[in-house]
């Protein structure tokens, strides 16, 4: 049985161990559009066979409270980033409801270290503005 430790928007990240992170757009709270991350970190449960925990490291804040200031949440999904063993950058880009342009800018500063891992969905609205 997989083990998965969740780690949300500015909590205490862990000093050691596998973590991802998962990079990519966030639904506005005025959007109808559902997060991507929830079925995500079930797919990394589903198929997690090593006995070391693996934590999964999220920019969405536990119960949807959002950070008090803009740089706080920056500053944490920054540190987050740094210290994932991964960066799991999902885009299910569209342009109406899920644009994640930030993403654009988090994937050019993460794409040479090495950890970044980049996907889209086969259904993604607007594909040819997922190309980075």
């Amino acid at each position: 049985m997989s083990t998965i430790n969740l780690v949300m928007a500015r909590e205490t990240l862990p000093a050691a161990g596998l973590s991802v992170f998962l990079a990519g757009p966030t639904p506005d709270k005025s959007a109808s559009v559902p997060s991507w991350r929830p079925a995500a970190i079930e797919a990394l449960a589903a198929q997690w066979v090593d006995e070391q925990p693996l934590t999964v490291l999220t920019p969405e804040s536990r119960d949807g409270k959002r950070a008090d200031r803009y740089e706080d949440q920056v500053d944490w999904e920054t540190a987050a980033r740094a210290a994932a063993s991964a960066i799991l950058f999902w885009i299910p880009r569209d342009m109406r409801t899920l644009p994640g342009m930030t993403t654009n800018v988090e994937f050019g500063l993460d794409v040479a270290s090495g950890r970044a891992v980049l996907g889209c969905p086969p259904d993604c609205p607007n594909p040819e503005r997922t190309a980075i």
